[in-house]
C-alpha cells in the first residue's frame, strides 16, 4: 500500500469556463468578463499543457485524455471528483452537485486508462444517489490516507456523510467526519470540497486547522493525522484562497516524491513552510491562473491519481 502514486490521469478541456452550476456553493470561482469564452479556454489549454510537461518532465507517466465536443462540460479538466482508482483494482464513479458535470463521467476515459496498462477489476458506482439529491463528489470530497485506512470528509452540499460512510465501509476505510468552512461575506460558509483545505502526503499532512470551527472536530482531526506521525503544516484561511491546500503528493522518476501545486499557492506559503514541507519531499509548482479563477479548482483537482494493478 503506497499513499503516492507514479500514474496520473488528466482531462485536456475544450470548452473550458467558469460553470454557473458550481458557482452556486463553490466561493473561489470568479467570472473573468473581460476575457472572451475562447480566449478563457485557450488559457486554460496553454496552463494545462505546461503543467503537464512539467510533470513528465520529472517522470510522472500523465495519461491525458482530450475532453470531447459531445457535450458542455466547462469542469472536464477536475476528473478526481467523478473517478478515483484503487490498487485492489476498484473504481469508484461518483455522484455530482452539478448536473453538466454528470456528463464527464466517460466509459472512454476508463478505456483509455486500461489502454496504458492498467486492470479494473471492479465498479463500485454511487451515481444513483443523484436522484436523490445526494453527493460525493470523489477526492474532492475525500482526503484519503491510503497507507492507515483512513479518510477526512468535510460535509458540505457536495459531500453527503451516510455516503461517505458507505465509501469507507466499501473500501475499508476508517471515516474522520468534520465541518470546515471559510468566510464569504463576514459568514461562515461550508467549504465546498475537503481537497480544498487539506492535503495528506506520506510523512506530513498541510491543512487550515483554522476553517474547522468546531474545537472537538479540530483536535479529532489533529489527533488522527498525530497517530499516523504526519507532521502537521498549518495553513491560513489565505492561503487556503490562494489553494495552497489543494496540493498532491505523487512519485516521479526513481521514486522522488514531489509535492504538486500551483504558483499563486507557492508564493502564498511562508519561508518556514516551505523549509519544513521540503524537508519531507520536492515541491513542483506551475501557473494555473486561469484555471484557478475560473474553475474555482487548482493542481489538486487535476490529477485522478491511478494506483490500479498494471495489466
Amino acid at each position: 500500500m503506497k499513499q503516492a502514486t507514479n500514474t496520473i490521469l488528466m482531462v485536456r478541456p475544450i470548452h473550458f469556463r467558469m460553470n454557473e452550476q458550481t458557482a452556486v456553493n463553490n466561493y473561489y470561482q470568479k467570472v473573468m468578463a473581460e476575457l472572451l469564452p475562447q480566449t478563457v479556454n485557450a488559457k486554460a489549454q496553454q496552463e494545462f499543457d505546461t503543467y503537464v510537461n512539467k510533470l513528465r518532465g520529472i517522470g510522472v507517466q500523465v495519461i491525458v485524455v482530450q475532453d470531447t465536443e459531445e457535450f458542455d462540460t466547462p469542469d472536464s479538466i477536475f476528473p478526481n471528483n467523478w473517478v478515483s482508482f484503487h490498487e485492489n483494482g476498484d473504481v469508484g464513479l461518483y455522484p455530482m452537485f452539478a448536473e453538466n458535470r454528470r456528463l464527464e463521467r466517460s466509459e472512454d476515459i476508463l478505456e483509455a486508462v486500461e489502454n496504458s496498462g492498467f486492470t479494473i477489476n471492479n465498479i463500485i458506482d454511487y451515481t444513483d444517489a443523484e436522484d436523490e439529491h445526494v453527493f460525493l463528489e470523489g477526492t474532492g470530497s475525500i482526503v484519503l490516507d491510503r497507507v492507515n485506512r483512513k479518510a477526512y470528509c468535510a460535509l458540505s452540499p457536495r459531500a453527503d456523510e451516510d455516503l461517505f460512510i458507505e465509501f469507507c465501509e466499501d473500501f475499508e476505510y476508517l471515516p474522520v467526519i468534520f465541518n470546515a468552512n471559510q468566510t464569504v461575506n463576514g459568514e461562515r460558509k461550508a467549504i465546498y470540497h475537503t481537497n480544498v483545505m487539506m492535503c495528506i502526503g506520506e510523512t506530513f499532512a498541510v491543512i487550515c486547522l483554522s476553517c474547522i470551527d468546531d474545537k472537538k472536530e479540530r483536535r479529532n482531526v489533529i489527533g488522527q493525522l498525530k497517530e499516523d506521525g504526519k507532521d502537521i503544516i498549518d495553513i491560513t484561511e489565505a492561503q487556503v484562497n490562494n489553494f495552497a491546500g489543494n496540493m498532491l503528493q505523487v512519485k516521479g522518476a526513481n521514486d522522488i516524491g514531489y509535492l504538486i501545486m500551483s504558483q499563486a499557492a507557492y508564493d502564498s506559503l511562508t519561508k518556514n513552510q516551505i523549509e519544513t514541507l521540503e524537508k519531507h519531499t520536492q515541491i513542483l509548482s506551475s501557473s494555473l491562473d486561469t484555471i484557478e479563477a475560473c474553475g474555482g479548482g487548482s493542481a489538486r483537482c487535476m490529477m485522478a491519481e491511478v494506483f490500479l494493478p498494471k495489466a
